[in-house]
């Protein structure tokens, strides 16, 4: 018999790569690894090609110039920051953002955006950042054009700064972003930095640089916080340098305290205390120790008169500094917390590392140049007591073989498990959100997760559905309040039908089904139910939406059905003998097959005798230590991804600050849709692993 047809590997990726380009690309998982002792099992499997695939309609959009905007129309654009403010809470449910944007025509539009949710407004971090908005309209007020947010309404943020990455930062879990749109973020940054544009000069100073009466912004971390009462908190927060000020020292209690209540004399010297008022003591409530912030608008105050909860003795020190950041927003106050990848907390952290607690008293007798000459030539990997931190990976197999090098692995025969010691070259993709695909475990389609704002055209299109609709006769119909997308619209009714017996168990929050909303409200509703299907009247009966769209809801978590496998239909759900209706519950009633989210990199290996490219697909869950569903819906879950490439392939470091890896290999032959065998090869029973400390790696030997 003839052995399984696999995709090689170069062939697989380019499919899997092109994002909603390709559509769908049909694959097979590479089969186990032989049992030492047992016969390897024989079968066969056919393999689709990618023009046999439903191709998905990527959007194309236009933008218009900030000098062409016109009153009521409805337009994409994009724009250089040159005013903002942290979201705040309005008088109804959303919060707003404020900001002012500007582009080669040299025009300056305010834009307002009002969102439920703050993690659907801009991630801008300083003037100068570059923001994508579509779906925004435009307005004539106060004399002037400005830009709100409508129906549909999506942000992207980038770095401003020319040769940083061009990495999106949005909260969307898919997006539209081709090399036009790289063109784009490139143009405006080096239009903005060849001085065609005023930009306001940066106010983010160090703590060495702040004098008395000052305003400022300051990039810092966070080291623990305590409430003063209920309209101050404190936060004990440093940067690496010394102000040349003596800082207020606030004490309070150990036991209100989050985070490490003592530190060493030499490092109190390095850290400032800010208090912050009013509005933004919500906003510091969120805040964890070891987070990275931007505070807006501080402001540098001689003496203690205006600090609250302090005693006696420490109210006489009127010569201490202490900084404010006072209620409101003006100026565009407020705190933001920075992420990992981002170039600036990247640099703080080189400065933070160098302070380790056993040499912090020889670093607090350095001046400021100084400081800034070691943070800048630190390597990226952490030190800690003079050894290095280094990230590397466990091989968690019973394979009883000896590690050899990746040009004996080339010589191999297929079908073979390799042991390695490697370094990480470099990897693919770049932007890690598009490592998260569907797969279809019983056709082994894989595919790219669908663009939010297709999905909201699907559900557009599904809501502009009006024709009668008569309910399954084992349902009962009703209706849903849902409040209005714009601030001030009213509320919209929505119809919904849930199951008789669910209903007469008590159980109508377990699961509705839901006609004629947005994406947004789907998304809204989702929060307070356990499971929502959304559908749509066909004729005269209800149907469920295109399955290029989510089949179902849970809270933040969305599921999506194989097109090619399932025969979807509106059914009721049997809840006998079942504990808990969750999504294989729903998606077999409906006559779904459930996709699977799942993670695939390429990784670029290399070691001292060759270079050689891997997947890693069928163990990412255990190599990253996170699943893929989390990934899907959690950010922490993304941020473990990023970290861990971060540290594996440092983006700014050389081969000798890139950690080596013991990895479990596996070879396998794959033949191609033009009959070409390619040996292939990918990463297998292998978990990433954070050691306290190890001594410097000299690697293989």
């Amino acid at each position: 018999m003839k052995g399984m047809l696999w995709w090689p590997l170069d062939s697989l990726w380019r499919n899997l790569v092109q994002s909603t380009r390709t559509g769908c690309t049909p694959v097979s998982r590479p089969p186990p690894p032989p049992d030492p002792g047992s016969r390897s099992a024989k079968g066969r499997s056919t393999a689709h090609t990618a023009e046999d695939s439903t191709k998905a309609k990527v959007p194309k959009y236009t933008y218009v110039g900030l000098d062409e905007l016109e009153p009521g129309s409805v337009v994409n654009v994009y724009g250089v920051v040159v005013f903002f403010k942290q979201p705040f809470k309005s008088r109804g449910t959303d919060f707003c953002s404020i900001l002012k944007i500007t582009d080669k025509s040299n025009q300056k539009i305010g834009c307002t955006i009002f969102r439920q949710n703050l993690e659907d407004h801009p991630k801008i971090f300083q003037i100068g950042d570059i923001v994508r908005m579509h779906r925004v309209k435009a307005q004539f007020f106060n004399n002037a054009i400005t830009l709100v947010n409508t129906f549909g309404f999506s942000v992207v943020t980038f770095d401003g700064v020319v040769g940083n990455a061009v990495e999106p930062r949005t909260s969307s879990r898919s997006f539209h972003f081709d090399q036009d749109d790289h063109r784009i973020v490139e143009e405006l940054r080096s239009w903005a930095a060849d001085g065609q544009t005023i930009l306001p000069p940066t106010s983010t100073i160090p703590l060495s640089a702040v004098q008395p009466r000052a305003y400022f912004d300051l990039t810092c971390q966070l080291l623990s916080k305590a409430p003063i009462d209920t309209t101050c908190t404190l936060l004990k927060v440093w940067d690496g340098t010394r102000c040349p000020q003596t800082m207020l020292d606030v004490i309070v209690e150990p036991n209100v305290t989050e985070g490490p209540t003592s530190f060493s004399k030499e490092k109190e010297k390095l850290i400032a205390n800010v208090l912050v008022y009013d509005n933004h003591v919500h906003v510091a409530g969120q805040l964890k120790p070891g987070d990275f912030l931007r505070i807006f608008n501080l402001r540098a105050i001689l003496g203690s008169s205006q600090v609250p909860g302090l005693t006696s003795s420490q109210s006489e020190a009127t010569d201490h500094l202490a900084l404010h950041l006072h209620g409101g927003t003006a100026y565009g106050r407020g705190i933001r917390v920075l992420p990992e990848n981002s170039p600036d907390v990247q640099k703080l952290k080189r400065t933070l590392d160098a302070l380790s607690e056993n040499n912090v008293d020889e670093f607090c007798e350095l001046n400021d140049s100084e400081l800034l000459r070691i943070s800048i030539t630190l390597p990226n990997s952490m030190e800690l007591n003079g050894e290095a931190v280094k990230c590397s990976t466990e091989r968690r197999c019973l394979h009883d073989v000896q590690p050899v090098n990746l040009a004996k692995v080339k010589q191999s025969d297929p079908g073979r498990i390799h042991h390695v010691r490697v370094q990480l070259r470099s990897y693919e993709p770049s932007r890690l959100y598009q490592s998260l695909k569907l797969y279809c475990s019983k056709c082994t389609l894989m595919e790219e997760i669908p663009d939010d704002e297709l999905i909201a055209a699907l559900f557009s299109d599904a809501s502009k559905d009006s024709g009668p609709c008569s309910p399954p006769p084992w349902s009962l119909s009703g209706q849903v309040s849902v409040p209005g997308e714009a601030q001030g619209s009213a509320n919209r009714a929505l119809t919904v039908y849930m199951s008789s017996q669910l209903l007469s168990e008590g159980k109508f929050k377990d699961l509705l089904f839901l006609m004629g909303s947005t994406l947004e409200e789907m998304c809204r509703l989702a929060t307070g139910y356990q499971n929502i299907v959304p559908v749509r009247p066909a004729g005269g009966q209800l149907t469920l939406l295109d399955l290029s769209a989510p089949f179902l809801f849970r809270g933040r978590r969305r599921y999506y059905g194989c097109k090619r496998c399932s025969e979807a239909s509106v059914k009721e759900l049997s809840a006998k003998g079942v504990e808990a209706i969750d999504q294989k519950v729903v998606a077999e009633a409906l006559g779904i097959q459930l996709l699977q989210f799942v993670l695939l990199m390429k990784l670029e290996l290399q070691d001292e005798s060759d270079t050689l490219d891997v997947l890693l697909w069928r163990d990412a869950e255990k190599f990253f230590g996170v699943t893929a569903d989390d990934v899907a819906a959690d950010q922490e879950a993304q941020s473990v991804i990023h970290r861990t490439m971060d540290t594996l392939c440092p983006p700014e470091g050389s081969a000798a600050d890139r950690p080596w890896l013991d990895l479990c290999l596996q070879s396998y032959r794959a033949e191609d849709n033009k009959g070409r065998n390619r040996t292939c090869y990918q990463i297998v029973h292998t978990s990433v692993t954070k050691p306290a400390s190890t001594p410097p790696d000299p690697g293989p030997t």
